[in-house]
């Protein structure tokens, strides 16, 4: 077999490899509670483009082959036609080349944390574990846009370059990863410490210092 005939077909097996394996994870996803209805979105980088899954599909009833796929200008090659937050996916790339993976997720209190008021714009969340720091770092705030507006790619592209999430305020969380499930993996960290960051509250709190979180990146980096 030629050497570009191989290339194709290593490339076509990538391909369905993350096909099956976005659907793998939205369905562990919905059946654990982490999303609801048709709530959510999860994409991935391919050689020739990205994928994402569809408008108005449930996590937990994906189609490989209909999840939708879409160049680097927002076009759509193939599948359904995409989440209408595909935009906020595409910027987050666009700024985070190290990216290779994103999880958007209406996940019950991460999406409670991001409706409350005072908290800190820059950090929503304390250090409050190890793990937290490791999957996640910094979690910044976005400012409130209605879902789909345009205006929310660029306030996600100030923030993506240096963080590797965000939070949208009265939404919920955007987690970006190396791979798939290094991005799953982070963003169940990220629900599990805002369930704690809200038990907590009212409580004498001890989140990890500034040498702790040093070191963790030191050891650990920083980030999925």
């Amino acid at each position: 077999m030629e050497t570009s005939a191989v290339t194709q077909v290593a490339t076509h097996g990538e391909e369905h490899r993350l096909r099956e394996q976005i659907v793998a994870f939205g369905q562990s996803l919905f059946d654990r509670g982490l999303t609801a209805g048709s709530s959510g979105n999860v994409s991935a980088r391919v050689d020739d483009g990205w994928l994402v899954t569809p408008t108005n599909a449930s996590l937990g009833a994906l189609d490989p082959a209909r999840l939708s796929k879409l160049d680097w200008q927002g076009r759509l090659l193939s599948g359904d036609a995409p989440s209408k937050e595909s935009i906020l996916h595409r910027a987050m790339y666009e700024e985070r080349t190290s990216a290779n993976a994103i999880v958007h997720l209406h996940a019950t209190h991460s999406a409670a944390v991001s409706c409350m008021s005072g908290l800190d714009a820059n950090d929503c969340i304390p250090p409050l574990t190890a793990y937290f720091v490791m999957k996640i770092g910094k979690l910044p705030l976005v400012p409130y846009f209605r879902p789909g507006d345009p205006a929310l790619a660029g306030a996600i592209r100030g923030l993506a370059a240096k963080h590797t999430a965000v939070l949208l305020a009265n939404h919920g969380p955007v987690v970006s990863g190396r791979s798939l499930e290094a991005a799953v993996y982070a963003i169940e960290e990220l629900e599990e410490t805002a369930k704690l960051f809200l038990l907590l509250r009212g409580s004498p709190v001890r989140p990890l210092n500034e040498a702790q979180v040093a070191e963790i990146h030191s050891v650990f980096g920083a980030g999925a």
